[in-house]
């Protein structure tokens, strides 16, 4: 996990399968099946009903549930990485206008050395490898947890590297908010497609996801 000792001045003030039937994976429009086309003993309203609940419950379906939970994962690699913002939240007031709702909850993040590895213990074993949620859950998860490790390297080349002053000075300007900009687009794009029920593929990190969610 990446390391922060971050809160700048002026943010310190602001699979199982689901049940499957023939005719509801066939080519005919589900809208236009009625009674007559199932056989006699699957007749009965209630077990009609049961197969449809059946088949909606996919697991690849995206429901309000699994769109909130899926949007709440890209925070954690955002505030694990908040400190590479020190410097783009100081000079930029609509950067601080964003990041000031989040305040109370970055401070919560960092309040505890370990909470950033324990939020990832938490995402990666109670949710990526639980099959009781939706895959589309699970990939949006495993993609958060990819982009957080993924902060290891900034974070190395930050603690080897740590100029004073001059061109190396600007060169770790860039690349902290190079960083931190990445993180602020992932999130934004990340949490507002899966409000919408559409599924982020986020650069770099979506393959590593799809591989790790089956």
């Amino acid at each position: 996990m990446a390391c922060s000792t971050f809160l700048c001045p002026v943010a310190s003030t602001f699979s199982q399968k689901p049940l499957q039937s023939t005719f509801l994976h066939s080519s005919v429009n589900p809208s236009f099946l009625t009674l007559n086309i199932l056989p006699k003993k699957l007749r009965k309203p209630n077990q009609l009903r049961r197969l449809v609940v059946a088949k909606s419950n996919d697991s690849d379906s995206a429901d309000v549930p699994d769109r909130l939970i899926s949007a709440l994962c890209y925070f954690y690699p955002f505030f694990d990485g908040i400190q590479y913002g020190k410097y783009v939240i100081t000079q930029f007031y609509p950067v601080q206008a964003i990041i000031q709702p989040l305040v109370p909850a970055i401070r919560v993040f960092k309040s505890f050395p370990f909470n950033g590895f324990l939020v990832f213990l938490t995402l990666y074993f109670v949710v990526v490898r639980n099959p009781n949620f939706s895959r589309y859950v699970r990939f949006n998860t495993m993609q958060a947890i990819v982009l957080d490790v993924l902060l290891i390297f900034p974070d190395l080349l930050e603690r080897g590297f740590n100029p004073r002053d001059g061109l190396g000075l600007d060169l770790m300007m860039s690349l902290d908010s190079t960083v931190f900009f990445f993180l602020l687009v992932c999130l934004i794009y990340g949490s507002s497609s899966c409000l919408v029920g559409q599924i982020p593929r986020l650069p770099i990190v979506a393959e590593a996801a799809d591989r790790q969610v089956l």
